[in-house]
C-alpha cells in the first residue's frame, strides 16, 4: 500500500529532523513509527493478559494481587520520598 499524506511545513520539518537524527530516511522512519503504533495492544485486557495468566498459575487471588500492588506502590512511594 502506498499512502500520500498532506503534512504541514512544520510537521514535515520535524519529521525530516527526527528521521535524520536516527540515521534513517523519512520512509523508513515513518514505516517504523506506524509499525510501533500498530504493535500497541488494542485494549487493557490484551496488555494484561500474560500477567493475569502468570498470576493464575501461582494460585494468587485477585485480592492477593491487589494487596501486592498496593504494598509495592507504598514501598516505592516511601523510598522515593526518603531520598
Amino acid at each position: 500500500m502506498t499512502l500520500n499524506l498532506p503534512l504541514s511545513p512544520d510537521l514535515e520539518t520535524k519529521l525530516r529532523q527526527r528521521a535524520a537524527a536516527t540515521g534513517k530516511d523519512v520512509t523508513a522512519y515513518v514505516l517504523e513509527a506506524v509499525e510501533e503504533k500498530l504493535n500497541v495492544p488494542d485494549c487493557l485486557a490484551e496488555l494484561l493478559g500474560p500477567i493475569h495468566a502468570a498470576t493464575k498459575r501461582t494460585g494468587m487471588t485477585e485480592d492477593d494481587i491487589d494487596t501486592l500492588i498496593e504494598e509495592t506502590r507504598d514501598e516505592v512511594y516511601v523510598n522515593f520520598h526518603s531520598n
